[in-house]
């Protein structure tokens, strides 16, 4: 398949769908309602909602049955990485080559927009007339769990006490990464999966999908820090080292790592063994995270 015309596509459709949920940068309080779609529409990849689709699709689910939760997640990603930019974090100017949230709008609006993407992602999830509600509930709690202080906020928790240690082991690595990143992209996979009907079996099979893309992900991005341009990734390359971070290539080396990514994603591709054409796009997403140069 082309991936990069399935990516381009799929891109679109979640960006009409964002612009229609929304609120319009005018409307009061015009400053937060701009800068939450300031870096909304900072020039994402859209990768957690295309994975949602994607993974809805691959059990015979439809696009329109997972797009608001799909676009509730790419909020709730946005928030993180407005969060994760301010000076109290990692302090960064640039997100996707362009000034971070805070340095347009001042370190307050940045804190309360992110505020409202993550409050406004869950408002979206619960809305009346969005789905079956069984299904919609069980993505809430899986969202919701994949967020908090057990997914993603606990992963950013370790990964600052970790900042500058020198001692940082293999298990304590797994665990950042797993959850800082990992977390929102098993949930993308899983919640596009109970969206679309998914069996027990395809259930379980889309997990071990989602939690090796989760991983391979995380070291493909400290991979990129290491070989990467400031120019490809849209940000200071080499931050991560610069800043004494948890990394596999601090811990394991270069090779190593580049070795692990590979092998997680014949792990992700395995896991699909039993899905038929309707899985090409995961299989091929798969690749490309391994393969990707920003």
């Amino acid at each position: 398949m082309d991936l990069k015309d399935y990516l381009k596509k799929r891109c679109e459709l979640v960006d009409q769908a964002l612009e229609g949920f929304l609120t319009p940068a005018d409307e009061l309080p015009a400053s937060v309602h701009g800068s939450m779609r300031y870096s909304v529409f900072a020039g994402g990849k859209r990768v957690r909602p295309v994975l949602m689709l994607a993974a809805c699709e691959a059990v015979g689910g439809t696009i329109e049955a997972a797009m608001p939760a799909a676009c509730s997640m790419e909020m709730i990603h946005t928030y993180s990485l407005i969060h994760d930019d301010l000076p109290a974090m990692d302090d960064d100017d640039f997100r996707r080559g362009n000034p971070t949230n805070h340095k347009v709008y001042g370190e307050a609006i940045a804190i309360l927009a992110g505020d409202a993407l993550l409050t406004e992602a869950f408002v979206l999830l619960s809305r009346e007339g969005a789905g079956d509600p069984a299904a919609r509930l069980k993505v809430i709690q899986e969202i919701a769990c994949a967020a908090g202080s057990h997914g993603m906020v606990g992963g950013q928790v370790v990964d600052m006490e970790s900042e500058g240690k020198k001692e940082i082991d293999l298990a304590t690595l797994s665990y950042i990464h797993t959850h800082k990143t990992g977390a929102l992209l098993r949930a993308s996979v899983r919640a596009g999966a109970i969206l679309g009907g998914a069996s027990c079996d395809q259930l379980k099979a889309l997990t071990r999908y989602g939690e090796a893309i989760g991983l391979a992900f995380q070291i493909a991005d400290d991979i990129l820090d290491v070989e990467g341009t400031t120019e490809e990734l849209g940000k200071d390359a080499g931050s991560d080292e610069a800043r004494g971070k948890a990394t596999y290539p601090a811990l394991m080396g270069l090779e190593a790592s580049k070795a692990r990514a590979s092998e997680l994603v014949e792990i992700a591709l395995d896991s699909l063994a039993s899905f038929d054409e309707r899985a090409e796009p995961l299989r091929a997403i798969a690749s490309y995270i391994v393969k990707r140069k920003s």
